[in-house]
């Protein structure tokens, strides 16, 4: 399962060149993990942190293919690589509208913690959200 944000590329988010630069699609990568979680999950990111949980990113990586321009509008398609009950993981592509064309892939790991930074096993200590996201079908890493 997966979900797609739209975004229209902001002059302030491009460089020099008149290109996007580097450091914002890990920004995009939030708004569309932030959305698919409100949209596949049921509840918004700020309700996660309530219940006392928080999901640091651990490592992230991106891959650029080819630009992106101001005023360009894009699709981040986001979905579940993996799940772990002390972590996870989720893949995206990035998209031009227009012809479909894949402009950047890349993918976050996230640790399930405590407010106080603390790891939580989110399989003991929220199994009925852990049994919810174990339903959602996850992409097997290529």
């Amino acid at each position: 399962m997966y979900t797609e944000s739209k975004i229209v590329v902001r002059y302030a988010e491009t460089d020099k060149m008149g290109i996007v630069h580097h450091s914002v699609y890990p920004i995009w990568y939030e708004v569309a993990r932030t959305d698919f979680i409100k949209k596949v999950i049921g509840i918004s990111y700020s309700e996660f942190e309530k219940m006392g949980i928080m999901t640091p990113i651990v490592e992230l990586n991106s891959k650029y293919i080819s630009p992106a321009d101001y005023e360009d509008e894009l699709l981040i398609k986001v979905f579940i690589r993996k799940l772990t009950p002390a972590r996870i993981e989720f893949e995206y592509e990035v998209k031009k509208e227009q012809d479909e064309k894949i402009i950047n892939k890349g993918y976050t790991v996230h640790a399930w913690v405590s407010k106080d930074l603390k790891p939580l096993n989110m399989k003991k200590k929220y199994p009925d959200l852990y049994e919810k996201l174990e339903k959602i079908e996850i992409k097997e890493k290529e």
